[in-house]
């Protein structure tokens, strides 16, 4: 693809490094950015620049958040005594969007998966394991997708705090294996929570 401009091809080459965004894509996005109001095109580069100046990661739960905790764990109508272990931000967007949770919420970072370099102490898992040794949570919810390093992750997790008193569920299989929550619909999701099964009961199907 030739480029009459300089400018225009390193803008285009940049919006392509996003994630499914090829060069055809981001030669459209740029050029529509082009046909709008500077003031508009400033605005988005000032939201931007902002996300990654200015945006923390919760101190509690390492959700996305704009101060040191996020307003989900500071919200006193939630219960704190059940955390929803999830992957990453994404999937506790999805689970919110069913209004089926009023718990908090435990953001891991990934999964456990040795193929990629990934283990036990490239997340947040022992954080998680200092929540459940000061003994103020009843339950865990082992929200993960089902997947291989999910399940993996999820009786890494078990074993680790199997001998506290904390009760361990698994979302039901609503959610078909190998999915990933935040595709999953808000229906199929919310019923998922709300209809999860001891986790003891899982290893066994």
């Amino acid at each position: 693809m030739e480029f009459s401009s300089k400018l225009l091809e390193n803008a285009i080459n940049e919006v392509s490094q996003l994630p499914g965004i090829g060069k055809r894509t981001a030669l459209r996005l740029v050029l529509h950015l082009l046909r709008q109001p500077k003031e508009q095109t400033s605005h988005l580069a000032e939201a931007l620049q902002a996300v990654r100046r200015d945006i923390k990661f919760c101190k509690s739960c390492h959700n996305i958040s704009d101060t040191d905790i996020c307003e989900i764990c500071a919200n006193p109508r939630r219960n704190e005594e059940i955390i929803c272990v999830v992957e990453d931000v994404r999937d506790v967007m999805a689970i919110e969007s069913t209004s089926s949770f009023k718990g908090l919420y435990h953001v891991l970072g990934g999964k456990i998966s040795p193929m990629d370099g990934i283990g036990p102490n490239n997340l947040t898992i022992e954080s998680l394991i200092s929540k459940v040794k000061e003994g103020k949570i009843k339950e865990l919810i082992f929200a993960l997708s089902s997947t291989m390093e999910g399940d993996t992750t999820n009786f890494y997790i078990y074993k680790q705090i199997q001998d506290y008193q904390v009760i361990t569920s698994t979302i039901a299989r609503g959610i078909s294996v190998g999915d990933e929550l935040e595709y999953a619909d808000e229906i199929t999701l919310g019923r998922s929570i709300v209809n999860r099964i001891p986790f003891e009961i899982s290893l066994k199907s």
